[in-house]
């Protein structure tokens, strides 16, 4: 979805001096990340493509930029009232290790299902966590009634000023660190990092194109741009944890309106493919929120001018949930084949299949075999496959191997395939 007009946008909240002040004060105290070269995506975009590397920053995300910018800045009297701040994990990390770095006491509230690894971090940092509704705007319900009823300070994860400020040095090294830069992809949430992002960018290169890139289970910037208005979304479900934020902030609406190109949104297919590139292709472990902006390149390579830099925002993810999403990706990518293979029940038979299926390529991960189905003609018997295959075309020469060795091979609803 393209933004309006450039001469209806409003003036941007945060300016590129605001963000250039940010990264003085971060000097020593975050890591400028390196950008790593895709040849893979490369190939697939017909240019040059570069993932920045915010995975590989401080508490594992880009986070830490904008926490440690608004603490920095609070006067001594606020300081001692402490800060309180409300997060699906990274935000929550990079407020812990700013707080912890400057000697303020911090109070996290985290939704029941944040990651595991994300909470014992931020707990490791220092700050004590509570864990607090289902979604993120319950934990922010939360933590602003605790700011209130306490005296302490809240840390907004994406709208305030010194927030946007923070993250948008990564805007500035992007400039540095790819000057010919043509599109840049940043994966989008409530908006802090896109907008900080495109005012860094823009200030310099205008003629870049920033494009923000939402989870389609929970795009909240799309309906809010049509509406001219932020607007909160009814519900959401995504595995991009990261960027699943039910309505845009005040600020970072018209930060984003004011500055950004486009927005576009990728299913939990593409994100999970993604992840899987990034896995074996460029050996990074990033969250599904993080390769969002890779997810977009994937669905689209076409669509963008190179070179491109697609920041990878943030690595902090939970085992089990990128066992979840590996395997999704594999499944999207068809990495498995399932189905289903009727030949007689003699001796030997199903050890044939299996043999057959192994010479050529397959590893059979799931075999489940049954006599008792209206469907079976007497003395046949219907063997359930899952294998693991090199692709659609290794998947294709399976099939063509099965049925010449003279079986019927059927999906899970008994058609032929």
């Amino acid at each position: 979805m393209a933004v309006a007009d450039p001469h209806d946008r409003p003036v941007p909240p945060v300016s590129a001096d605001d963000i250039r002040a940010a990264r003085e004060l971060l000097a020593g105290v975050v890591t400028t990340t390196p950008v790593a070269r895709s040849r893979a995506l490369a190939e697939r975009c017909g240019g040059p493509v570069w993932l920045k590397c915010e995975n590989l920053q401080r508490t594992g995300s880009f986070k830490i930029r904008g926490a440690y910018t608004r603490l920095h800045r609070l006067d001594a009297r606020e300081r001692a009232a402490g800060v309180v701040a409300a997060s699906a994990g990274n935000h929550a990390q990079g407020v812990a290790l700013a707080a912890q770095l400057l000697g303020i006491e911090a109070t996290v509230f985290m939704p029941v299902g944040a990651a595991i690894p994300k909470v014992g971090a931020t707990r490791g940092y220092g700050a004590r966590v509570h864990l607090v509704g289902e979604t993120i705007e319950g934990s922010i319900a939360a933590a602003v009634e605790f700011a209130e009823r306490t005296g302490a300070v809240f840390v907004h994860p994406f709208d305030h000023p010194d927030i946007i400020s923070g993250q948008g040095t990564v805007g500035l090294e992007i400039l540095e660190q790819v000057p010919d830069v043509a599109t840049v992809l940043v994966c989008t949430g409530g908006g802090g990092l896109l907008g900080g992002v495109a005012a860094a960018v823009k200030a310099r290169r205008p003629d870049v194109r920033v494009v923000g890139v939402q989870a389609e289970g929970a795009a909240a910037w799309p309906g809010s741009m049509a509406a001219g208005a932020p607007t909160t979304l009814p519900s959401m479900r995504t595995i991009a944890d990261g960027i699943a934020v039910g309505r845009p902030g005040d600020l970072t609406f018209p930060q984003v309106t004011a500055l950004v190109d486009e927005i576009l949104t990728v299913d939990e297919d593409a994100l999970s493919r993604a992840l899987l590139l990034c896995l074996e292709r460029a050996k990074m472990l990033v969250e599904p929120a993080g390769v969002a902006g890779v997810a977009a390149l994937m669905e689209h390579p076409d669509r963008f001018a190179t070179p491109v830099v697609a920041v990878l925002s943030g690595g902090n993810v939970d085992p089990l949930v990128l066992l979840h999403v590996i395997q999704h990706g594999m499944a999207a990518a068809q990495r498995y084949l399932s189905l289903r293979v009727r030949m007689a029940d003699r001796p030997g038979a199903l050890a044939g299949v299996l043999t057959l299926m192994g010479t050529h390529g397959a590893n059979v991960l799931d075999v489940a075999h049954t006599r008792i189905t209206g469907a079976l003609e007497l003395g046949d018997v219907e063997v359930a496959l899952t294998l693991e295959t090199r692709g659609p075309e290794h998947s294709a020469e399976l099939l063509d191997q099965l049925r010449a060795a003279g079986h019927v091979t059927v999906d899970e609803l008994g058609r032929r395939v």
